[in-house]
């Protein structure tokens, strides 16, 4: 990369569209290079860093309980300070950095930092602004959501997930729907996160000239709201929970309720099973597997967070209360 810059790829999509599981295969991938994740997540505590995998000491950083793009924007400057600064003096080596984003976050203020704030500027350089597309619900993320908007404007690549959903008419509608909105980013598909590392890894695909054409005041405006009316909360429990009863009862919720949740994931501590299982969930679309196994030294703990519109948040946490192994009214 340029003047021995250390080259930064920012991974952006909506809600559920597919980021965690593409940064897997990049972690994952025959490259040769360490790379330091900076992880952004909307609710109070993280989930994805414990769905990346960690077998090649990459360095990974989480920043909660605030979105990137404001309100915790000051910590990504100060984390990507003190990663350079590390690197400078050999206490930690890493080759390139992947930011990934909250999926309500605008990136056009994270990619805004690299070039407004001159001690960032003189240590990397934006790659790429890597956006993934979630085609199932892209079509009313894209009407509801301007954020999703912004991230499809700003993309140099455009990577549309769960296309084996969808009818292939619906896709090629929606690229070109996708076109329209940003002629310059170039297409690809990807398969459970699988994609060439090439088609997202040194790009050199960011210019200024280009944005700056499409949004003059992209250097001089900080400014980025939210919609207020998208919350989240956290669900924690350390006793174990029953299988068939967390299966029954996050069903029929999904059923009346899988509108107004705009993404849900977790880590389940189910009873005689000594692998955690990995939750995960878009709207109406719900799916777990197992993940890695209960090491015999920590604490076995379910964490779900889910964030929504108008979410009935007591019937969540109560119901998932009563999906214990021994639920309180059996305990007495």
């Amino acid at each position: 990369m340029s003047q021995g810059l250390i080259p930064v790829t920012i991974l952006t999509g909506f809600l559920g569209s597919g980021k965690t599981t593409l940064l897997n295969h990049i972690l994952k991938g025959d490259h040769g290079e360490r790379i330091a994740v900076i992880e952004n997540e909307f609710g109070e505590t993280g989930i994805d860093n414990e769905l990346l995998v960690q077998d090649r000491n990459e360095q990974i950083v989480e920043m909660n309980n605030g979105c990137i793009c404001c309100t915790v924007r000051g910590d990504l400057v100060r984390i990507l300070g003190e990663l350079a600064a590390k690197r400078q003096a050999g206490s930690l080596k890493f080759d390139r950095v992947v930011i990934e984003t909250t999926g309500l976050a605008d990136p056009a203020p994270v990619a805004q930092t690299f070039f407004v704030d001159d001690d960032i500027g003189m240590h990397y350089l934006l790659d790429a602004i890597v956006t993934l597309v979630d085609v199932v619900h892209a079509p009313q993320q894209l009407v509801d959501h301007h954020e999703a908007q912004e991230q499809v404007g700003f993309a140099d690549r455009i990577v549309l997930t769960k296309t084996d959903l969808v009818p292939m008419a619906d896709i090629l509608t929606l690229k070109a729907r996708l076109m329209r909105m940003n002629p310059r980013a170039a297409f690809l598909e990807a398969r459970f996160g699988k994609v060439d590392l090439s088609d997202v890894l040194d790009l050199r695909g960011f210019n200024l000239n280009a944005i700056l054409e499409i949004e003059p005041e992209f250097l001089t405006d900080v400014t980025h709201e939210h919609d207020e009316d998208v919350t989240s909360f956290v669900f924690r429990e350390s006793t174990a929970l029953d299988l068939d009863r967390i299966e029954e009862f996050l069903g029929a919720i999904v059923k009346v309720y899988g509108p107004q949740l705009m993404r849900y994931k977790g880590i389940l501590n189910i009873e005689g099973d000594d692998r955690r299982i990995v939750f995960q969930g878009v709207h109406m679309l719900m799916c777990a597997d197992h993940g890695a196994p209960w090491q015999a030294d920590e604490v076995r703990e379910s964490r779900m967070v889910f964030i929504g519109r108008d979410m009935p948040k007591d019937l969540l946490l109560e119901g998932l209360r009563q999906c214990m192994a021994q639920a309180p009214e059996q305990s007495a």
